[in-house]
């Protein structure tokens, strides 16, 4: 590969052009012959027997060049970017300009590179860190959750009351005809809950166990299932069994069973810490987060659709590998969700967005200030990866790429920087209050 010349052009894309030496193209067309020599028919010969003359007279001289030049392309443009110093982004666009078996070929692509980024200011940047206070209402909604957690399910005897539990079956009817997933056995449905069609748990409500009765109800005029959507429907019911939950009191005895404190005083002052040390961690988080913005909100950078695009696909790759873990495959989901796949990544689109230009001016940063990470903290990494993946750091470290991860650490450095020289005003503020702005 011989590299000829690399042009920008605007939107951050550039023109590659670059040749490939006769011999090598013509052991690439020799070979390509060979290969795909079987696949044309020549009268009077067997398919793969045809002496290659014949076959470029019936189906073009160059028939073959193209097969060589798509074998040759992938190493020989990969040296051409690397020759031409450009860090490229997304898919190359190659056209032909020549090939001949005396000449050689030469290729040309257009292709998206990184931008480059202007920095605006990033160091001494003015923030407010807003840390909500904890009010006694959350407190007491923890301790809620808490009992209704260690609650303990009975059988009620007798009618049903709003929050019961209840086993039934039952069957639905729209003009006397049962309509497809209507019907259901032995269904476990918390009353009140309002997961069901308006009117329907209300109705259940006051009966008791034994007993079978119908519920009628008016399917909701915007309801998924256009064939029902606003038409009348009765379901018969048959009630199996009904629970209800019952608490205990929230004392002395309560803190000791469900903590490692011995009055109910210290369980609440141990909720609330764990409050406050959850607030202060988002108010930090959203101090990160306003100063990230301000740095990108402060740069200028000619960004391709390219790298958009990259990053929405990683996404789209990461969501696929969570879900396949709980056995479920992406076109099942998308199924599920009634999406198709273009609907599904414009949903990760301001989310690529924010992401890749956050990448842009962390690495803006991290050359200007010539941030680096060390060999110590890529170990450590590598070690944290080991724990949280349950491997062995040998393990971890043969399938990293270091200097991507050496990379990644410097961003987050840069991160760092961007915090330790923000000048910070720090404000108390009460939910009632962070809900006005």
């Amino acid at each position: 590969m011989n590299l000829i010349s690399c042009e920008k052009l605007e939107k951050s894309m550039v023109e590659i052009q670059f040749s490939i030496d006769a011999d090598t193209f013509k052991k690439a067309v020799n070979n390509a012959f060979k290969r795909e020599s079987k696949k044309y028919a020549i009268p009077g010969f067997r398919k793969g027997k045809a002496p290659r003359s014949m076959i470029e007279k019936m189906y073009g001289a160059d028939i073959f060049h193209y097969d060589a030049v798509n074998d040759l392309f992938p190493e020989a443009y990969e040296a051409a970017v690397k020759e031409a110093k450009v860090d490229v982004v997304g898919r190359p666009e190659p056209e032909v300009v020549s090939m001949s078996e005396a000449d050689g070929a030469v290729l040309k692509v257009k292709v998206a590179v990184k931008p480059e980024v202007t920095l605006g200011e990033y160091a001494g940047l003015n923030v407010t860190k807003k840390v909500k206070t904890v009010e006694e209402s959350q407190v007491e909604a923890e301790l809620k959750r808490m009992q209704d957690r260690n609650g303990r399910m009975l059988t009620r005897e007798g009618a049903t009351e709003d929050g019961d539990t209840v086993d039934i079956d039952f069957e639905g009817f729209v003009d006397g005809t049962a309509f497809e997933g209507g019907k259901a056995e032995h269904y476990s449905l918390v009353l009140g809950s309002h997961s069901f069609i308006p009117g329907f748990e209300e109705q259940v409500v006051g009966h008791a166990a034994g007993e079978e009765f119908d519920v009628n109800v008016k399917f909701p005029e915007e309801y998924q299932a256009s064939e029902l959507a606003g038409k009348d429907a009765t379901f018969k019911i048959k009630l199996h069994e009904v629970k209800y939950k019952e608490l205990p009191n929230l004392d002395d005895d309560f803190a000791m069973d469900v903590s490692e404190y011995d009055t109910l005083e210290e369980l609440k002052n141990s909720i609330r810490k764990g409050i406050e040390d959850n607030n202060e961690k988002m108010a930090d988080q959203q101090v990160e987060n306003d100063l990230i913005e301000m740095v990108v909100n402060n740069m200028t950078a000619e960004i391709p659709q390219a790298m958009y695009d990259e990053r929405i696909e990683e996404l789209v790759q990461d969501f696929q590998y969570r879900i396949s873990q709980q056995g479920l495959k992406l076109e099942q989901y998308l199924q599920y969700m009634g999406m198709n796949m273009d609907q599904f990544k414009a949903q990760f689109a301001e989310q690529a967005e924010k992401q890749v230009k956050m990448r842009l001016a962390m690495e803006a940063i991290v050359a200007k200030e010539g941030i680096t990470a060390s060999d110590e903290e890529f170990d450590k990494e590598v070690q944290r990866i080991a724990d949280a993946y349950k491997m062995e750091a040998d393990k971890v470290r043969s399938i990293v790429n270091e200097e991507a991860v050496k990379a990644d650490l410097a961003v987050n450095k840069a991160i760092d920087f961007v915090k330790e020289k923000a000048n910070v005003t720090t404000e108390t503020v009460s939910d009632e209050t962070a809900g006005q702005e």
